[in-house]
């Protein structure tokens, strides 16, 4: 059975208004990238436990994710990507936001996704990009980027990694497990991604960058969350 993704193309003012609404991100991320660590996680993990609960599949989850980033670590930089994209996927079915949290669109911290063990796309990619700065990958290798998702006409988000400005970017995906070329994704069309220097346009033959950064509020909702939970931007 195919997977969903996350919205449907429902208004033509979709990717304008999410132009102008992401502006704001790469300053943030840029904030949250100078360190971009849990620098402890028991007390993490038990302030989790305290918030979902000290038993059953929520600490079962969180658990696993720690055990996770204890040994990834010591994996070759492709097999962490490969560990990660696995065990989030494995962990996390696929929920809309207004039935895991009862809001039309939350940006849940990489904690909340694994307690509720539920989440959009966006919640998968965020898990994986929080994730993979704990484990050490360069923040400047990372790209949370927009699709569409071309069977399923909508809109869809996924983890972008690229080893290098010329290297080819490879795609983390709740879709699709296995982790491809984007090249071998022609089931997406990449439109806009964003990191720690700023928001890009990826319609063209490259990557270009449309403007500077401003203030996100989603993203500072999602940072101050992430603060609170025991995270060290």
């Amino acid at each position: 059975m195919q997977k969903p993704a996350c919205r449907r193309f429902g208004s033509p003012l979709f990717w304008p208004l999410f132009t102008l609404t992401l502006f704001g991100a790469g300053l943030l991320l840029g904030a949250a990238d100078a360190k971009a660590a849990w620098s402890s996680l028991e007390p993490v993990l038990r302030k989790a436990e305290k918030r979902f609960g000290r038993n059953g599949p929520a600490k079962d989850r969180l658990h696993a994710w720690r055990d996770l980033l204890e040994s990834a670590g010591r994996l070759p930089e492709r097999e962490r990507l490969r560990a990660v994209n696995r065990e989030i996927n494995r962990q996390v079915r696929f929920a809309d936001d207004t039935v895991v949290w009862q809001r039309r669109d939350y940006w849940a911290t990489p904690l909340e996704t694994l307690a509720r063990g539920a989440g959009d796309c966006e919640d998968f990619a965020l898990a994986k990009y929080f994730t993979l700065l704990q484990l050490g990958i360069a923040p400047d290798k990372l790209r949370l980027t927009y699709a569409r998702a071309l069977e399923l006409n909508q809109a869809h988000m996924v983890l972008t990694y690229q080893d290098g400005p010329d290297a080819t970017p490879l795609v983390l995906d709740n879709l699709v497990d296995e982790i491809l070329p984007v090249a071998q994704r022609r089931d997406l069309a990449l439109r806009y991604a964003f990191d720690g220097q700023g928001l890009y346009s990826l319609k063209g033959d490259a990557p270009k960058r449309i403007g500077n950064t401003a203030e996100l509020p989603v993203w500072q909702g999602l940072l101050a969350r992430m603060e609170r939970e025991g995270f060290a931007p």
